[in-house]
């Protein structure tokens, strides 16, 4: 009697959203996900608040990527405790953000990301705490309005992040069919597409890195105005941006995404110079090389690293700049360090990379031009470098794209795989100014001349 209840379906109208909800309870049988494949500090959690009386799911896409057979990379929960009363449930908690109030419980090294049912957002000036939640754009800047359940998962982004698992009773809630469309590999936004890109524009990002990354095919509705919202992306502040792209770029899918990216007009205000590059035949396969190698690690389950990630994204308009500085009569390391910080104060204004990303990223670069050399000691002391191995994927990987020779990709090869006596043998031995020859010259004169003396000199002496 109890599972023919639960089944039982109940219709709501969202007045916000202008959405359906549907509630509908999916049983283990049916979608096969055990309490055992959920984290331990996720486990903790809910099971922490439900004692204590409250609603607690695991959400979004820990439950997309258990039902898709992925593993999850983390685990969040929604619940309709307050901030202020799950931070008392958990001792090593904090309540953090000031637009969204979320908080973060600590179970040793794993972080669990706790947020309190959402509710629709307004801008009646009547009610209290209900002022300026959007800009004049539409986008959010506050939401801690909160909700049920059922608004909650109308207020989530796509229908497939929109699904509640509940461990204790091993159940999926889902209001609206996300499940199905899940089965169906299509990702659809809830809502009015216009007005929730409005609210967010990240989500036209998450759209296009999504659909790339799970292999789901974007509902007409849904993509159809991403290409005029595009612009409202330079309403976004920078970091998020940088972190929206640098998911994307970290998917194991950015080849495709970043082709979608630009299909869709949405590479305009995140690398403006992405689409001159592409243009380019050697800049094109430059990056296309790039992002499938990077590709091709991540899904190797190999390390990967971001400065080197946007070095090559940045790389042929550096090349650019650089080239027309030197034609300029500047000398080839100040037109090359001009080059650099022009391409990345002008990547700041659209892309916040952090610091530690921006002196990597500077060290790449600057080194490209020292593999050109190979005589003395040069090749050993660049060899010793701490970002040696990041620069020499990079010098071959223009080798691998043809704007340099391949010989010097394969002399380094060779080198790198060399033992120290046959690195010796390899190095070009320097040769001689004409000045230092005939310093040379004029010193071996003098030493034969006083070698001589001093024979002469014995010799009579003997005598």
């Amino acid at each position: 009697m109890i599972r023919k209840l639960l089944h039982k379906v109940f219709k709501q109208k969202n007045p916000t959203t202008n959405t359906n909800t549907q509630l509908r309870i999916i049983l283990f049988d049916e979608h096969r996900i055990n309490r055992n494949q959920i984290s331990s500090c996720a486990l903790k959690t809910t099971q922490g608040l439900q004692k204590a009386g409250f609603s607690a799911f695991i959400v979004g896409g820990a439950v997309r990527d258990l039902l898709l057979g992925l593993k999850p990379k983390d685990f969040d929960i929604a619940t309709n405790a307050t901030p202020e009363q799950t931070r008392s449930l958990f001792k090593r908690s904090r309540i953090i953000g000031r637009r969204f109030r979320l908080v973060h419980v600590m179970c040793g090294y794993e972080t669990i990301e706790v947020s309190t049912f959402r509710g629709p957002v307004s801008n009646d000036n009547d009610i209290p705490d209900t002022k300026n939640h959007t800009d004049q754009h539409g986008r959010l800047l506050r939401d801690n309005i909160f909700g049920s359940q059922e608004e909650d998962a109308a207020r989530r982004d796509f229908t497939s992040n929109a699904l509640f698992y509940d461990p204790s009773s091993e159940e999926i809630h889902d209001y609206l069919d996300g499940y199905t469309d899940l089965k169906a590999k299509t990702l659809r936004i809830i809502g009015d597409p216009v007005t929730r890109y409005r609210e967010d524009p990240v989500r036209m990002l998450r759209a296009i890195r999504l659909s790339a990354k799970l292999d789901m095919q974007l509902d007409h509705r849904t993509a159809e105005p991403i290409g005029d919202l595009a612009p409202l992306l330079q309403n976004v502040p920078s970091a998020r941006l940088f972190d929206e792209m640098l998911k994307l770029l970290l998917s194991g899918h950015a080849l495709s995404g970043v082709v979608d990216l630009r299909t869709r007009g949405l590479h305009h205000g995140l690398l403006p110079m992405l689409d001159v590059i592409l243009e380019q035949p050697l800049g094109e396969r430059f990056i296309t090389l790039a992002l499938k190698n990077t590709d091709e690690r991540i899904q190797h389950d190999k390390p990967v690293s971001p400065a080197f990630l946007f070095a090559s994204l940045l790389w042929h308009e550096v090349l650019t700049s650089w080239n027309t500085y030197k034609n300029s009569g500047e000398k080839p390391l100040s037109a090359l360090y001009q080059a650099m910080n022009e391409v990345l104060s002008k990547q700041q204004q659209n892309l916040s990379i952090p610091r530690r990303f921006c002196a990597t990223i500077m060290e790449i670069w600057v080194m490209q031009p020292r593999f050109e050399s190979l005589i003395g000691r040069k090749p050993f002391r660049l060899i010793a470098h701490p970002r040696f191995r990041a620069a020499y994927d990079f010098m071959l990987l223009r080798c691998e794209s043809g704007e340099i020779k391949t010989e010097l990709g394969t002399w380094w090869k060779n080198f790198v795989a060399a033992t120290p006596e046959k690195r010796e043998k390899m190095i070009h031995k320097p040769q001689a100014s004409g000045k230092r020859r005939k310093r040379n010259r004029r010193r071996t004169s003098r030493t034969n001349s006083t070698q001589r003396l001093t024979t002469a000199t014995k010799e009579k002496s003997e005598s």
